[in-house]
């Protein structure tokens, strides 16, 4: 790797939502905690959940695609994950968190790897189609500025998907 690996993960037995993104960036690489950047901000307003919500461990666990920055590609933009992680954990995270009640696939590389054939042909008609993966899953598109112009000429993604998954989370983290 390019630097010192820091995996990034928060995860508690008890959690009832699982988040599965890409990786780290730069700046949850020097946090060590995940989402603390503009990505996380509107994950979380999408959610409808504040920081104090998002980083409790007994009811979000966060384990991405890649566990590690995976470093910078020529344009300064974040290389994909690491082929070799999620093979190698994503099962076995996911096996010590008995009570997940809904996983979010965060972009593609999420989405590719736990759909897998049922995956659509593009990301947009699978987060299009995002109630036929219930109620296990939900995909979404990764909450970058980078995807601003995506979420411009999707309005569909405002007005029925993210109200679908602020329901399901208040369902999950309410008191039973």
């Amino acid at each position: 790797m390019p630097h010192e690996p820091r995996p990034v993960i928060q995860a508690g037995a008890g959690a009832r939502i699982l988040i599965i993104g890409q990786a780290p960036g730069t700046r949850v690489q020097a946090s060590g905690r995940p989402f603390t950047d503009p990505s996380g901000d509107r994950l979380r307003d999408w959610m409808g959940v504040d920081e104090a919500v998002f980083y409790d461990a007994s009811r979000i666990a966060i384990a991405p695609m890649g566990f590690c920055f995976p470093g910078l590609d020529a344009k300064g933009g974040d290389l994909p994950p690491r082929k070799e992680c999620a093979p190698l954990w994503q099962e076995q995270v996911r096996a010590q968190l008995p009570t997940i009640g809904l996983t979010l696939l965060v972009g593609q590389y999420a989405q590719r790897f736990h759909l897998r054939s049922q995956m659509q042909k593009t990301l947009t008609e699978t987060v299009r189609q995002g109630e036929r993966y219930q109620p296990d899953f939900l995909p979404l598109p990764h909450p970058s500025w980078r995807n601003n112009a995506w979420l411009k000429k999707n309005p569909w993604f405002e007005e029925r998907i993210l109200p679908l998954l602020r329901r399901r989370i208040q369902d999950l983290l309410s008191p039973a």
